[in-house]
C-alpha cells in the first residue's frame, strides 16, 4: 500500500450502497493488487473478464502488481496464489473463475485453506448484489473472500457481470482508504497482529 502524495486521488461514482461515505479530506492510499484469472480455456486474448478487472483496478488508481492465467487445477491456484501472499509487494488478490458448481470449479476449495480468516460477509454481500443482476443464478456461485499471511484475497465468478459486480459495488469501495465508516485499508498494518 502506498500514498500517492501530489496526485489527485481517482474520481469516484455514487456509492452503491446505503450507509457509506467517501472522506474528501482523507488521504487516498493506492493498493497493490494481483489479478488471478482461473480458467481452462482462456489465454492473455481472450481473458476478457481478467483484463475488465484489470483496467478497473488501474482506473480506481490501484496498482495492477501482476497478473496471471492459470488453469482449474487446485495446484496450480494454490501456487500462483501463496506466491503473491508470500510477497510484501502483494496487498491483495482478486480472482476471476472456478466459483461454480461444476466438476471443474475449484477455486473455493484451492483458496480457503489458505485463509487465516474468511471473510464471511463478502459472501452475504455478493449474493445480495448478484441477485440484483442475475436472480436466481446467483445461487450457482460461491464466491468468497478471506484474508491470507496478511493479504486480502478475492474470488469472483468469471463472467464479465459478475467482476462489474464485485468490483463496483464492493471491491473497489473496500479497498478505498477515504471510505468511511471502515475500509480494509486501514487494517492492512495490523493483519499480522498476534
Amino acid at each position: 500500500m502506498t500514498s500517492k502524495p501530489g496526485h489527485p486521488a481517482p474520481e469516484t461514482p455514487p456509492l452503491p450502497a446505503p450507509g457509506g461515505k467517501m472522506l474528501a479530506d482523507q488521504p487516498f492510499k493506492s493498493v497493490r493488487i494481483a489479478v488471478l484469472t482461473i480458467s481452462d480455456t482462456r489465454t492473455d486474448e481472450t481473458d476478457t473478464s481478467g483484463h475488465l478487472l484489470a483496467e478497473r483496478v488501474v482506473a480506481a488508481g490501484h496498482t495492477l502488481a501482476d497478473k496471471a492465467i492459470v488453469p482449474d487445477e487446485v495446484n496450480a491456484i494454490r501456487a500462483a496464489a501463496r506466491r503473491w501472499i508470500a510477497d510484501p509487494d502483494v496487498d491483495a488478490v482478486v480472482t476471476t473463475g472456478g466459483t461454480g458448481i461444476t466438476g471443474r470449479d475449484v477455486t473455493p476449495e484451492a483458496m480457503r485453506p489458505l485463509f487465516d480468516k474468511e471473510i464471511d460477509g463478502f459472501n452475504v454481500i455478493w449474493h445480495m448484489i448478484s441477485y440484483q443482476s442475475v436472480g436466481l443464478s446467483t445461487l450457482q456461485s460461491r464466491a468468497c473472500a478471506g484474508v491470507a499471511g496478511g493479504t486480502f484475497i478475492f474470488c469472483l465468478p468469471g463472467s464479465n457481470g459478475a467482476v462489474k459486480d464485485g468490483w463496483d459495488k464492493i471491491i473497489r469501495w473496500q479497498l478505498d482508504s477515504r471510505h468511511a465508516p471502515c475500509n480494509m485499508v486501514e487494517l492492512m498494518p495490523r493483519l499480522m497482529e498476534s
